[in-house]
């Protein structure tokens, strides 16, 4: 039989199946077709079960509810700093997205200025605008190379004496291309700091993540625990040199004791709380990061890497001009892609009456499938491409 990486979706083998992932994505149940885990990933079973568990014990309340309640928080956090890479959870706080924590970092750093992508996601965007606005620092746009692609030479030229930091996506949005962390630690050195937003690539990627000072990272897209969670890692360098200008009452020192004087920051990267957040949400992103732990990332990022390259393969068999890194190693799980005879709203509406979930942008289409994605999914991405009017 020929490779399923060179024939239309319908030679593959017998749609449905998952590899060796079936236990795990038999903890979910979205629909068969969704391929947008690039804009947010169905919650599994687990957060579910959390979710209800936790509000049915706050609905029972009693003394010892709420202190019950409140040790969901370290449960994620203990689970957060091994899916980082081990480090310890003192450096680790939990958010309640990524933009938190990248407000973190550009109201704590010193002055100077701050190396950031153009056309990055927005998110990443406005935290150094607001900064720079205060005075504090001033974002210079990063202009990727010809292929799109924000590398460490790209970095390298860009350096000067007044940079303080380089900040920017493990993964790129638009295109599903990975960042070189360790080459860009390399080239930026010790004295800068290096702040990257995981979100596209936690859980799913395999990569150098201590390479960051600053890692923030949502948990609602492949993390799949739900909105309103995620955590962010500080590195010991980070935690010397960023002041903890967001601080809330909750980041700092004797937390308990209401004496209206202002308390010393919090150790570790406890010190960017702002307040408490909610239990039952930690209680579920434990449930979602334990999970991936369980199965173990380079399991998932395989299956991702094998359902990807499908993909790639199905638009190429229909015409279609693929927009993501061409080598396997520089791509996440994210298929950006046109179709150069016809409307990517045209493609789009194909794509739904097909049964498939994508992103649609006046530009360009964006699939994104996950562990749990089964060749079903891509066959229907070929019927809905091939179905186009020539």
């Amino acid at each position: 039989m020929a490779s399923p990486r060179s024939v239309p979706t319908s030679s593959y083998p017998a749609p449905g199946a998952t590899g060796g992932l079936t236990g795990y994505a038999e903890r979910f149940a979205e629909t068969e077709g969704y391929l947008d885990f690039g804009r947010f990933g169905p919650p599994s079973r687990d957060v579910l079960e959390a979710t209800q568990r936790l509000q049915e014990q706050s609905a029972r309340a009693d003394a010892s509810t709420v202190d019950e309640l409140m040790r969901q928080e370290l449960r994620a956090r203990q689970a957060a700093a091994r899916l980082v890479g081990d480090v310890p959870v003192e450096a680790v706080a939990l958010l309640p997205n990524a933009s938190t924590g990248l407000f973190h970092a550009a109201f704590g750093l010193p002055h100077g200025t701050v190396l950031v992508p153009a056309r990055e996601f927005p998110a990443n965007a406005y935290p150094w605008l607001r900064a720079a606005r205060l005075g504090r620092v001033r974002p210079v746009p990063l202009e990727p190379d010809a292929y799109g692609r924000v590398t460490p030479e790209v970095v390298r030229q860009a350096l000067t004496a007044e940079t303080v930091a380089v900040s920017l996506s493990a993964v790129d949005f638009r295109t599903g291309y990975r960042a070189d962390l360790a080459g860009i630690r390399e080239v930026i050195g010790p004295d800068r700091l290096l702040v990257v937003d995981a979100i596209q690539g936690m859980g799913v990627a395999d990569l150098p993540w201590t390479a960051a000072d600053v890692l923030v990272t949502g948990g609602q897209k492949w993390l799949r625990s739900g909105w309103s969670t995620g955590f962010l890692y500080a590195s010991a360098r980070a935690l010397e040199r960023l002041e903890p200008t967001l601080t809330g009452w909750t980041g700092v020192v004797d937390v308990g004791v209401f004496d209206s004087q202002e308390h010393a920051p919090a150790p570790g990267a406890a010190r960017f709380s702002l307040t408490n957040l909610s239990p039952v949400t930690a209680g579920a992103f434990a449930a979602g990061l334990e999970l991936v732990l369980r199965c173990g990332v380079d399991r998932i990022q395989a299956h991702i890497a094998e359902r990807t390259a499908q993909l790639i393969d199905t638009v190429r068999s229909a015409g279609g001009l693929v927009l993501s890194p061409e080598a396997e190693q520089e791509r996440a799980g994210i298929v950006a892609f046109t179709m150069p005879r016809t409307e990517p709203a045209l493609v789009a509406a194909s794509l739904a009456d097909h049964g498939v979930t994508a992103t649609a942008r006046p530009d360009q289409l964006r699939l994104s499938a996950h562990a749990s994605t089964t060749l079903a999914a891509v066959d229907r991405v070929h019927r809905a491409l091939t179905s186009l009017p020539v």
